[in-house]
């Protein structure tokens, strides 16, 4: 009989000639117990997605009381059922007045295709901007945002119109013209290794679309939902986009995305033509009732009040002569090395050790750490105590 890591080799497409290979059989606030029973600190969330932990109890709660009563009953957009409803009033009042229609849907890249689709159709324009060293997703549309070409070259032709200006550039902000139809932004790049502009820069990008009638499209797929602190990390830069996009930590381990706007923008999609966009299971109720308990313990639970001391104490721990620069916003946190050279061994070893983390798509110098934002003192020193004896062990 093959064994489970065989079948796992034989049947699912790869996505790597190496991949990890750990056969997790549980996984309870932020730890995950693999197969021999060995436990393992989640320092990546499963990439940005278990910001409440993993299977809070709230979370399970929902989950399992929606599963009682229904699953899929119509597509999105067609039937009033409970948890999308609620759902949407619940994340329209995390929001300025003018974000209140949310429309729901799988996965970020969902929700960034929906977009870009919205932007064009509202603004009756093409082009698009976006930086380098983005990342949107690795659907056909949101793939063409992405602003990295090794990421990119072998799937072209992608879609013309796009162009890529420097993050945090604000000069190369004129690239915004009468004929963009939206500029679609990370507030904190990711996967760029967690970047961050000024307050200025964001005062400036929200002038520029303003003055040129382009839509703002701001995508908080990894830096939403309390990750930097803020329910969203817009909240620091005194602005606010046209477009909020949302997934990965919404859904407290359940796939969901969504991107919200204004009602009038949004009706668009009902008209020329009608059905303008949409998704058979976009705001499944399962993954509505999880993300709504997953907004709900944020807030019951005051989860972004402990962030920023959090933050500060990775910074303190983390010291090391081969650490060259920590970056972070909140529990959004990239450790620089030399190399991928140095860095690799460094995670292979704590993921020995107990500890799992990551590198960034396009710094893989740099190690990822965004733990659940539930994560205590003691599992963080524990957690650096890790990080340490691995630099130190290879």
């Amino acid at each position: 009989m093959p064994s489970q890591r065989q079948l796992f080799l034989n049947h699912l497409a790869q996505t790597s000639d190496a991949p990890l290979m750990l056969e997790m059989t549980s996984a309870e606030g932020v730890y995950m117990t693999d197969v021999d029973g060995k436990k393992y600190l989640d320092l990546i969330s499963g990439i940005g997605v278990s910001n409440v932990g993993h299977r809070h109890p709230k979370v399970v709660e929902a989950i399992k009381n929606q599963v009682d009563k229904h699953l899929h009953v119509m597509v999105y957009g067609e039937f009033v059922q409970s948890p999308q409803v609620q759902l949407a009033e619940a994340l329209s009042k995390t929001l300025p007045e003018k974000l209140n229609s949310v429309y729901l849907v799988n996965s970020g890249s969902e929700a960034i295709e929906g977009a870009m689709k919205l932007a064009k159709r509202y603004t009756g324009r093409s082009g698009l901007v976006a930086c380098k060293n983005a990342y949107h997703g690795s659907s056909h549309g949101a793939l063409s945002l992405t602003g990295s070409e090794s990421f990119k070259r072998n799937y072209r032709p992608l879609l013309p119109g796009i162009s890529h200006i420097e993050f945090g550039n604000k000069a190369e902000l004129t690239n915004i013209t009468e004929e963009t139809a939206a500029f679609v932004v990370e507030t904190v790049q990711g996967e760029a290794g967690v970047r961050q502009a000024d307050k200025s820069y964001w005062t400036e990008v929200r002038k520029r679309c303003d003055e040129t009638g382009t839509l703002l499209i701001l995508d908080e797929i990894q830096c939403g939902f309390g990750r930097t602190g803020k329910f969203w990390a817009f909240e620091h830069y005194g602005i606010q986009p046209d477009v909020l996009v949302s997934a990965k930590g919404m859904g407290g381990g359940m796939p969901i995305g969504c991107f919200i706007s204004d009602r009038e923008i949004m009706h668009v999609f009902t008209e020329n033509p009608v059905l303008g966009h949409i998704s058979t299971f976009g705001g499944h109720p399962v993954s509505a009732a999880a993300s709504l308990a997953t907004l709900q313990v944020i807030h019951e639970e005051d989860l972004l009040r402990g962030v920023s001391q959090k933050e500060q104490l990775f910074h303190q721990l983390l010291k090391h002569p081969k650490i060259r620069e920590i970056r972070s916003k909140g529990l959004m946190m990239a450790i620089e090395f030399e190399s991928f050279d140095v860095l690799k061994p460094i995670i292979d070893k704590a993921i020995e050790l107990g500890a799992v983390t990551d590198w960034f798509l396009f710094d893989d110098r740099s190690m990822r750490i965004a733990p659940p934002l539930i994560i205590t003192e003691e599992e963080i020193k524990k957690a650096c105590n890790i990080i340490l004896q691995a630099i130190d062990q290879v």
